[in-house]
């Protein structure tokens, strides 16, 4: 006997698919499923609101995210102040997952000014703590002082390197956030180690004194931050997300135009452009003055002729030039980079913590010679003028070298 078959019942089982975007059901028709996979949005507000609603309660900040922004915290401010970089990496490993980053750029992109401030205060809290914890790591380094502060240099400078980083880790955690439900810590880790590092390092300076790693390690987070912002809405807006109303444009506007000038102005292709674009400077035409016509008395030959004298002429004789006897000069003395607080130390312009700026660092071993300036002492601290093996000259602490070439001894 054949029963009916039920109609509500589907003829296949329903199978979940991990390609889908969150938030889609898995019960559309196989074209409307493919149209979905393939633009990674949904064509009806409904279900448009019910993607970016999942998406925005799945970002939005909670009890975890600012309990481990602390524990991050703490971590990175240990490690600038031992200047580890296994700390460094301990730190970044333990940050929080930065989807509230994620949900900010949504935010932005979809117009929800709300949810956008919401997000952003989150964001600052937990920067706040990043940067607590950097500050209070910079005061105990006061007490320890001089240290080398190799990490927190390094990391309050704009590199290359970092921003591909930054870029492929802002790109892959939006991609990977709105593709799939599954946490993307890798993405998270590439985005946080650009972002909480420097702002670790900018409390660190601002703590212990150092006056070129606390404004430097602001602004590069500063630069960081804008251009993740500029580049997630840029991904999101290729996904196809996009205010509801003309007015919800004015939101990724202003945030775009925000993100756009913080780059420009923090990178300094603000003053390229402009010397790029200003006119040529005018160069006025040096007047000469006209030759005037002298006047020359020129004398008369007379008819009288007078015999030819003769001047005798006089040789000088050759003066003998004694040559130059070669100065001796001094033999070199060289050192090389022992220091026991760290991995090397900071070559500096000017002698002292805390003027001139930082030109480079140099690990241990690295071989340096001693110019023939004295020491100068600043703040109890003895500080030596060095030149490195590609010609860079400035000022490092005394007590960080370990003479390579004996000094000779006058004997009397």
């Amino acid at each position: 006997m054949n029963l009916p078959q039920d109609p509500s019942l589907p003829d296949q089982p329903i199978v979940p698919d991990d390609n889908l975007p969150s938030g889609v059901p898995v019960q559309l028709p196989p074209a409307r499923r493919r149209r979905a996979r393939r633009t990674l949005f949904l064509p009806g507000e409904d279900e448009r609101a019910r993607v970016i609603e999942t998406l925005g309660r799945r970002a939005f900040p909670a009890f975890e995210f600012f309990l481990f922004s602390l524990l991050c915290g703490a971590i990175l401010g240990a490690g600038y102040l031992l200047d580890s970089h296994s700390l460094l990496l301990l730190g970044i490993l333990l940050a929080p997952l930065m989807t509230p980053w994620v949900g900010l750029t949504l935010a932005a992109v979809t117009g929800s000014w709300r949810f956008f401030f919401l997000t952003l205060s989150g964001l600052l809290f937990g920067g706040l703590l990043i940067f607590a914890g950097g500050a209070l790591a910079g005061l105990a380094a006061r007490v320890w002082m001089p240290l080398p502060m190799i990490q927190a240099n390094i990391q309050a400078h704009l590199w290359w390197p970092n921003l591909f980083v930054l870029a492929l880790g802002a790109v892959l955690l939006v991609a990977s956030f709105v593709r799939s439900e599954e946490k993307p810590i890798l993405a998270s880790v590439m985005v946080v180690y650009e972002l909480y590092l420097p702002l670790s390092a900018a409390g660190f300076g601002l703590g212990s004194g150092a006056a070129d790693i606390w404004p430097n390690g602001l602004l590069v987070f500063l630069f960081h931050f804008a251009l993740a912002v500029l580049l997630g809405a840029a991904t999101l807006a290729v996904l196809r997300f996009r205010p509801r109303t003309f007015i919800g444009y004015l939101l990724p506007v202003t945030a775009g135009l925000a993100s756009l000038v913080l780059i420009l102005l923090l990178s300094g292709l603000g003053n390229i452009l402009a010397g790029f674009f200003s006119p040529p400077p005018v160069i006025l035409p040096t007047p000469t003055p006209s030759p005037v016509a002298a006047a020359f008395w020129t004398p008369t030959p007379s008819a009288t002729t007078h015999p030819p004298t003769f001047t005798p002429s006089m040789t000088l004789a050759a003066t003998f030039t004694p040559s130059q006897t070669p100065t001796p000069r001094p033999t070199p003395i060289y050192a090389r980079v022992a220091s026991g607080a760290g991995d090397g130390t900071l070559v500096r312009s000017e002698p002292g913590f805390g003027r001139g700026y930082v030109i480079t660092s140099l690990i241990n071993d690295y071989l340096v010679e001693l110019l023939p300036e004295p020491p100068v002492v600043v703040d109890g601290l003895t500080w030596v003028h060095i030149r490195t093996v590609d010609g860079i000259e400035g000022w490092v602490l005394q007590s960080v070298l370990a003479l390579a070439t004996p000094v000779p001894t006058q004997t009397p």
